[in-house]
């Protein structure tokens, strides 16, 4: 449901309720009455703001697709040099990761939601698919080899750090290490 309308003070208590139970608990494991009364509203409020659940998924997913892609444009901004840049999103995650252990909301909805119809699958799924562009974009600017091929690579390390965040393990200095290895191993000689 796409709403041009400001967000109401309600409208901002159900997003950061909704927000918070689907990243901790799942897409499908909370309802829209936990919702509302996690955030202090009728089911009624929940519905004549968003319309359906699965509007409020979207707007959720939404949301935090925003403020990722803001990360990750800051990060690629903060690299003077067009190599690194190309690895800035693995930057911006180590920035991500710390305020999110449950993983990536978007693999988790891709998971949760299967359905490509879906609005949230979609806007899962393109950022993802942004996300590689963005990969694409940076190495053929670089002057990297091969930039389609590279930014498939490099969206395959990113996306298997962060299916493996949730385990004990620090798969992101390595993966970050072994993009640059590859983003370096493509750019043109400097010396």
């Amino acid at each position: 449901m796409e709403n041009t309308r400001p967000m109401t003070a309600a409208g901002r208590c159900i997003a950061a309720a909704a927000e918070e139970l689907f990243y901790a608990r799942g897409i499908t494991a909370v309802g829209v009455d936990l919702i509302a009364e996690r955030s202090g509203v009728t089911k009624r409020t929940l519905y004549n703001r968003f319309g359906s659940k699965d509007h409020l998924v979207a707007a959720y997913l939404t949301e935090r697709d925003r403020r990722w892609r803001a990360l990750v444009l800051a990060a690629v901004d903060a690299c003077t040099d067009p190599v690194d840049k190309v690895t800035a999103p693995f930057d911006a995650l180590r920035t991500w990761s710390a305020g999110n252990t449950r993983g990536c909301a978007f693999i988790n909805a891709l998971a949760e939601l299967p359905d490509p119809s879906h609005p949230a699958h979609r806007i899962a799924a393109d950022q993802k698919l942004w996300l590689r562009t963005l990969f694409e974009e940076l190495a053929t600017t670089a002057g990297c080899r091969e930039p389609a091929t590279l930014a498939t690579r490099l969206l395959v390390l990113h996306e298997g750090t962060l299916a493996t965040q949730p385990l004990p393990l620090d798969t992101l200095s390595g993966s970050a290490d072994l993009a640059r290895a590859l983003v370096r191993s493509g750019a043109p000689d400097t010396r």
